[in-house]
């Protein structure tokens, strides 16, 4: 366990670090004051570790001044404000397909324990969203699916040899935005769990995303198709994926985004197309891309 600030806020780190021993020795914890990306911290180490696989480890930041998500876009965040975190693991499958999306099962379900009526949901390939809760005029709460935008997750690997790192990027919003960010259709872990704050996030979040990996590595993507498609944004809406538009069928087996359009089922597998939710149910305004 490393730390290289004393004045900060309370990690317990080594506490942290001897929970997820437990579940993978060796597994070290760093807590940092401030770096660019945590993402490229761990990727510049797994890329000076050559062809042998570095061992498991997770960097904390409590500020990250140029965080990347997907498409280049920057994650912004600030001391307290925000959980930003990575884990580099090496990987015991080649097969990664829908791995980002298993571990944003992993991340809603352990923030939101409400199956039935569930607030977080998975925006495919890799973005957790708030719904807004409403209360209808018989007394029965709704929710608005259009919903804000809560994290984020990028993934990102490096080659061993025949072997490979994952390295799980995780960046969630935990405390109150400001005004412009709330305007922007930013949510935050408060509103769902009023005592969150970044340390207690990553002590509740770190062991099943921990468990999350061994289960993706034995079982793959399709052992947490049920449990995505619980909490599937996109499904039943009309959505854009690039150049294509149709009515999102859920998810495909590889973590494949399926459209229905009048041609056919349509497959879409790059992460790095942008997705609009052109036509949201039950009066909900459209929201851009994330």
């Amino acid at each position: 366990m490393q730390t290289d600030h004393p004045a900060r806020l309370e990690w317990q780190a080594q506490a942290l670090q001897d929970e997820l021993a437990r579940l993978c020795p060796g597994l070290v914890v760093q807590v940092l004051a401030s770096v660019d990306s945590t993402n490229t911290l761990l990727m510049e180490r797994c890329r000076a570790a050559g062809s042998s696989p570095p061992a498991a480890a997770l960097v904390v930041a409590e500020e990250q001044r140029r965080g990347r998500g997907r498409q280049g876009r920057a994650w912004h965040s600030t001391r307290a404000s925000s959980l930003t975190f990575s884990l580099a693991w090496p990987l015991q499958t080649q097969d990664l397909s829908g791995l980002s999306l298993a571990v944003g099962v992993a991340l809603a379900e352990v923030l939101d324990d409400a199956p039935d009526m569930p607030r977080i949901a998975l925006k495919w390939p890799n973005d957790l969203w708030l719904l807004d809760a409403r209360l209808g005029g018989d007394g029965s709460t709704d929710v608005n699916p259009a919903g804000r935008k809560l994290g984020g997750i990028l993934i990102e690997t490096v080659n061993h040899g025949p072997q490979r790192t994952a390295v799980i990027g995780v960046g969630l919003n935990v405390l109150p935005q400001t005004v412009a960010e709330a305007r922007a259709g930013v949510a935050c872990l408060q509103e769902v769990w009023a005592g969150a704050s970044a340390p207690l996030t990553l002590h509740r979040v770190a062991a099943p995303l921990v468990r999350t990996l061994h289960a993706f590595e034995a079982e793959g993507f399709p052992a947490f198709m049920p449990r995505y498609r619980q909490r599937d944004l996109l499904l039943g809406r009309t959505v854009q994926a690039g150049t294509l538009s149709g009515i999102s069928a859920g998810v495909a087996a590889n973590g494949a985004l399926l459209l229905q359009d009048e041609l056919g089922l349509h497959s879409v597998v790059s992460g790095e197309v942008s997705i609009r939710m052109l036509a949201p149910p039950r009066g909900a305004a459209p929201q851009d891309a994330c």
